[in-house]
């Protein structure tokens, strides 16, 4: 079926605002979670996860925190979902597997630098009504 938690939602929040922040260097865990109000615990082990599939690189100590391992052009919506959620539209049928295709298509040409390019033109739209 086609099934997407809030394991992915949540976790790209977290990777737009560490891509929002550069090359400014590890970015603490808690200062995105903060940012982006998601439960600093369901964050880190949604981290340690993406660590581990060479999505993002930790450093420890006081200037420690994430950054990209790749580059955020390079990842795309639909490794996040797999990662976090397992095959999106597995074991889908008839119309639910076209469904999933369609959708599959979509994460799959989205990346992680398009998701912050998209919030920042958004951001700004956002700015001139104000």
């Amino acid at each position: 079926m086609i099934s997407i938690t809030t394991k992915s939602p949540y976790a790209l929040k977290a990777l737009t605002e560490l891509g929002r922040t550069g090359d400014a260097g590890p970015v603490p865990i808690g200062e995105l979670a903060r940012r982006r109000d998601i439960p600093v615990q369901f964050l880190e082990q949604l981290f340690a996860t993406l660590r581990r599939a060479g999505v993002l690189k930790s450093q420890r100590g006081v200037k420690g925190g994430y950054s990209f391992a790749r580059d955020p052009s390079r990842i795309t919506v639909l490794e996040i979902v797999e990662l976090l959620d397992g095959p999106l539209g597995r074991d889908a049928e008839g119309v639910f597997a076209d469904a999933a295709s369609a959708a599959r298509t979509i994460l799959e040409r989205t990346t992680v630098a398009d998701i912050v390019e998209r919030e920042a033109r958004e951001a700004g739209v956002a700015m001139y009504y104000i």
